[in-house]
């Protein structure tokens, strides 16, 4: 699955908001937070999109922003694998006709599961069928569950299907977005691939840093990491995207370390990509910085011209991992 939508994306962060859109009454909604967007809940949006078309209902995804696990417990690490904006792109491309973001606060959290159903299922959002995953639960303390999804189905009139767990090769375990940051924690970008159906990928805007990369030659775009999952720190092949300004559309390969940068220092994690054979302007433009292959972990050189030797190194062994994956 490519990263970029193949038609504009309809993204509601609210009820209110999604009122306005008549098109998306009735509809078939699947349920779930599907950050990573990986290949076991592709399984549950291609079931979802099999039932709307049978139904000749609009498809809608529910997921909560923040995670309710950030509203429970607000000081855990990062954990995110997917920015929302992007979330709704990966599902738009699986067919997906709208996304709901419902805010997930202290009144969300309160809302009984059987409330949730009547309330917002039935009464706002009318819907024909619900398909979820086969762990989903939901409401205050996460009582409901298919079963009873099932059973209100019944009773108001709409459809309910859970997909049953889809494992991963060679394993019994299934699909998950926790195996995923396990293996980006493991240095593993690879197997995250395998995992999501795409290469796991930072996004955000290149911010100004203290442009010492290019005093020894090696010019990079720095971007804040904000609440991703933190990879294993070190030195990765890289494929960057420019999503938006002057080189929109522009891919490129590069090397980028991820980390604290131990040689020079810097007051908290970031990601600085050195761009192959590129020398514009993207300050202030958005980029997506896909992590493809791990090269070594962070470590502290004696000095800039130790450290230069090092980049240059790291910058070969990324050229030659990234011809090999084309």
């Amino acid at each position: 699955m490519n990263h970029a939508p193949s038609k504009p994306t309809a993204l509601y962060r609210s009820l209110a908001e999604l009122q306005n859109d008549v098109t998306a009454k009735n509809c078939v909604l699947a349920i779930g937070n599907f950050d990573g967007v990986h290949l076991g809940h592709q399984q549950v949006i291609a079931q979802a999109r099999a039932t709307a078309d049978r139904l000749g209902a609009p498809l809608g995804v529910m997921l909560f922003d923040p995670h309710p696990q950030q509203f429970f417990a607000p000081d855990a690490p990062p954990f995110r694998l997917t920015r929302l904006v992007t979330r709704a792109a990966l599902l738009a491309q699986l067919g997906v006709d709208f996304t709901l973001a419902l805010p997930f606060d202290a009144a969300m959290a309160a809302c009984e599961a059987e409330d949730f159903i009547r309330d917002i299922l039935c009464g706002q959002l009318g819907v024909k069928a619900v398909c979820v995953g086969y762990d989903f639960c939901f409401g205050k303390g996460r009582k409901g569950n298919f079963a009873m999804l099932e059973t209100y189905g019944e009773s108001l009139g709409f459809e309910t299907h859970a997909t049953s767990a889809v494992l991963q090769p060679d394993s019994t375990a299934p699909y998950s977005s926790s195996a995923i940051r396990n293996f980006l924690r493991d240095a593993e970008p690879e197997k995250a691939a395998e995992l999501m159906g795409h290469a796991f990928a930072i996004e955000g805007e290149v911010q100004h840093g203290d442009q010492r990369g290019r005093t020894i030659g090696f010019a990079t775009a720095n971007m804040a990491l904000e609440d991703y999952v933190l990879p294993k720190f070190g030195v990765y092949a890289v494929r960057a995207e420019v999503l938006d300004g002057g080189f929109a559309g522009q891919v490129l390969d590069g090397v980028a370390n991820l980390g604290m940068r131990p040689t020079v220092g810097t007051d908290k994690a970031r990601l600085e990509t050195h761009l192959f054979d590129f020398d514009g302007d993207i300050y202030d433009a958005n980029l997506r910085v896909s992590l493809l292959h791990f090269i070594r972990p962070e470590q502290k050189f004696d000095g800039l011209e130790a450290l230069t030797t090092q980049i240059a190194k790291d910058s070969d062994t990324a050229k030659k991992q990234l011809r090999d994956k084309k």
